[in-house]
């Protein structure tokens, strides 16, 4: 323990933090209530309810904040690789002896009890990734640093994807936000987002267009990145015009052998090589990192195909197929998502009042404890509670991004962003796929979604921050 903790555990805690996480915890178990309440129930307080079981997990949650604000600031940098280690190990354990859930091995069941891993590895990973960015001799814009960061990343996202819990593989995606933060080329996140992109409906495009739009995407950014225009429009136009002079010649040497997209991938991939040795010569790193990009998806995107048709299950397809519009089916597919709006939407300005949805009461709207539980507090809060309880998340992560943006080391600063990267993905996915503007994912709203590993993890993850925090301002006021 740190010489300045006489003053007690809650001696330099951002107190507004505090109270913006009781104030969301307190709305999602009112919502919970509503959600699962059930009038006519022989004992309203037994544990048999999900009420009341969410109760004893917001206790445990507490329990579990105050042993995250009793350890060592320190400790949190010393363990954050073993506990990586540790959380890769737990998503490797819930893939081979873990309990399927909705299509997804990613459960460990005791008894009654379900726990699901994934959500403490990204605490795991948060760490791991602020310690690995924080170390003296990392640079953001280093190549092979940057290769570090895919590999803390990529490695729990791969067995967290094996495990069919897409969802929440896709929320460490968010990092991205923290590498932007820290120096990250702006142009070099946007190709990122635009051939993530290129990876969702991938399946509806043919290999050429693909092909075509990931050229020009990393093209076009690495001439953003370095202001080389011209050069960079002469070298697309070469690739492209040798590309079709290939296949000219080919048709004429041996017809058939070479067709316009065999010719393209060909010379593309001499230009790869030309661009490497480019890059060696005049020491541009962004052009390798670029190239780096391309090659990484242009291995991957045959594959988008084979794993929407066989690596997906069936209703994650449909899903997909629904929200890019290509299939409707009301009372099938996308039974949650309109049961959902019309919940919300029913709210108007004021709400129904507790207890008083009717589509949530009576069972209109799925899973609305958990994943839609946004829905309670559109229907019974209305348009008011739903901007209540937004903006109390918004100011969270707002909150999150002054304590990074505080702290006196970059393991501090950077693992504030991490939290608050992932808690803004989980509200924007979540509140998304409930009104129609993302699909359905599965992921919880936090705070507030009914679950015992969600809101444990979820305080443990914010807690972490907090006790960073509170370390800086101490050293501050002792400073003084």
């Amino acid at each position: 323990m740190t010489n300045n903790r006489h003053n007690g555990i809650f001696y330099g805690v951002d107190g507004w933090t505090v109270l913006l996480y009781v104030l969301i915890v307190a709305a999602g178990w009112i919502s919970i209530t509503s959600a699962s309440y059930d009038d006519s129930a022989a004992d309203l307080l037994s544990f048999s309810h999900f009420y009341m079981k969410q109760l004893m997990w917001i206790g445990m949650a507490w329990v579990a904040a105050i042993i995250v604000l009793l350890l060592d600031e320190r400790f949190y940098h010393m363990f954050a690789y073993p506990a990586y280690l540790g959380g890769i190990a737990l998503l490797v354990a819930a893939l081979l002896f873990g309990r399927e859930v909705n299509g997804a091995k990613a459960w460990f069941e005791f008894g009654s009890l379900r726990v699901q891993p994934v959500e403490f590895a990204k605490i795991a990973t948060a760490l791991a990734l602020a310690r690995v960015m924080s170390e003296y001799s990392f640079s953001i814009n280093r190549a092979g640093d940057l290769m570090k960061v895919a590999v803390v990343i990529c490695i729990p996202l791969f067995i967290i994807i094996l495990q069919n819990d897409t969802g929440s593989g896709i929320v460490l995606g968010s990092f991205l936000f923290v590498l932007y933060r820290e120096g990250l080329n702006k142009w070099l996140c946007i190709p990122v987002l635009l051939i993530a992109a290129l990876f969702i409906v991938s399946f509806l495009l043919s290999p050429m267009t693909l092909l075509v739009a990931l050229i020009l995407v990393c093209t076009l950014s690495e001439a953003m990145m370095n202001g080389q225009w011209r050069s960079r429009l002469v070298f697309l136009a070469a690739v492209m015009l040798s590309a079709i002079l290939l296949c000219l010649v080919m048709a004429l040497i041996a017809p058939g052998t070479l067709d316009l997209y065999h010719s393209l991938l060909t010379t593309t991939l001499a230009a790869v090589v030309f661009a490497a040795v480019y890059a060696y010569r005049s020491n541009l790193a962004n052009i390798f990192i670029t190239l780096g990009l391309f090659v990484g998806s242009l291995v991957f995107l045959p594959t988008t195909d084979y794993i929407f048709n066989s690596i997906l299950k069936q209703h994650q397809r449909d899903r997909i197929l629904s929200f890019l519009g290509i299939i409707s089916d009301p009372l099938g597919t996308d039974y949650n998502v309109n049961q959902a709006k019309i919940a919300i939407g029913s709210g108007n300005f004021w709400g129904k009042g507790f207890l008083e949805g009717t589509q949530i009461k009576y069972g209109f709207v799925p899973e609305k404890h958990t994943d839609f539980i946004f829905c309670t507090v559109g229907e019974e809060w209305g348009f008011l509670g739903s901007v209540v309880v937004l903006t109390l998340l918004c100011l969270l992560i707002l909150r999150l991004m002054r304590m990074g943006e505080r702290q006196q080391e970059p393991f501090g600063r950077i693992y504030c962003y991490c939290v608050a990267a992932i808690l803004l993905f989980h509200v924007l996915v979540n509140v998304g796929m409930t009104i129609g503007l993302m699909p359905v994912m599965g992921i919880p709203l936090p705070f507030m979604s009914y679950g015992g590993s969600s809101l444990i993890a979820f305080t443990i993850l914010l807690f972490i921050a907090v006790r960073l925090d509170a370390s800086t301002r101490q050293f501050s006021v002792h400073k003084l």
